[in-house]
Order: structure tokens, then sequence, then C-alpha cells
């Protein structure tokens, strides 16, 4: 019986110290992802991609309104980077993410509005765009840091 008694205890403590490690490594880990994302959406309202490779891994897949862009590398040489220099100004505004960790995976589900300023023309004329977007992105823990391995984003004019 005494035996019975232990077994149960131990178990039950068991339990308790594993369900407790689990909601701290999924608040842990739920931070780290939000860190990422706000980590890539700053450096686009800087105007800049230094430091954001680092956020995503080698294979990573970019899609944008319909389109395969390739991996970020790619997407980044030959889309986002040239576009950047055009910019005066990008801000996000109305900005919400949702956030769902399940083991070594996690899924965002971004939504705002941006706005960019683009630089004057030749003729000194500046233009203003602004769109409602989503993005979704799916995220892998990799050697304890979160990495962006699918991104799709689209978006319509601003109603």
């Amino acid at each position: 019986m005494n035996t019975l008694k232990t077994t149960t205890l131990i178990m039950i403590l068991f339990v308790t110290v594993t369900n407790g490690q689990t909601k701290k490594n999924s608040t842990s880990d739920y931070e780290a992802v939000l860190t990422v994302m706000k980590a890539y959406k700053d450096a686009l309202q800087n105007l800049t991609i230094e430091g954001t490779f680092e956020l995503f891994t080698e294979d990573s897949k970019v899609f944008e309104s319909g389109g395969v862009e390739g991996t970020y590398a790619h997407y980044i040489e030959h889309h986002l980077g040239p576009e950047l220099g055009h910019f005066k100004n990008f801000t996000f505004s109305d900005y919400e993410i949702d956030v769902q960790v399940d083991g070594i995976y996690a899924f965002t589900t971004e939504t705002y509005v941006y706005t960019i300023v683009l630089k004057p023309n030749e003729e000194g004329e500046s233009r203003t765009i602004a769109k409602k977007g989503v993005a979704t992105s799916i995220l892998k823990k990799i050697d304890e840091k979160w990495k962006i391995i699918k991104t799709h984003s689209s978006s319509r004019n601003k109603k």
C-alpha cells in the first residue's frame, strides 16, 4: 500500500512539474516568436535589411500577393531590397498579431495598414501608398532559435 501511495505521489509531482515547465516554455517561446516578428517589422519601418537574414532559414520561402518570391535572400536581392531604396518612409499602423506555438513550430497571422511614402521623382513629386495587409508566417525552432521558414503576405487598397 505504501508503494502505491509513494508511486502516486511521485506521478502527481512529475505531472505538476512537467505541466508547469511546458507552460513556461510555451510562454517564453511565444515571446521569442513575437520578438522575431517585431524585429522584421521594425527593420522594414527603418528601411533596412540589416539583421533580417538571421530571422529566416536559408531555404525559406516567401510568397507575396499571389507570387512566389523564392528564398528570403532572393526576395531581398530581386524585390524588397531594391524597393526600399525608393521609399522615403514605411510605417505600419493598426497592427495586430496572433501567435500560436505548437511544439517546434509557430504560426503567426499579422493584420495591419501599411503606408509607404515614395521619394520624390525628377519632377519633385512624391506619392503615398496606403494599403490594408495581412501576412501569415510559419516559424520553426532550430537550435533554440525561432526562424521564419515560410511567409505569405497580401494587400488590398485601403478603404
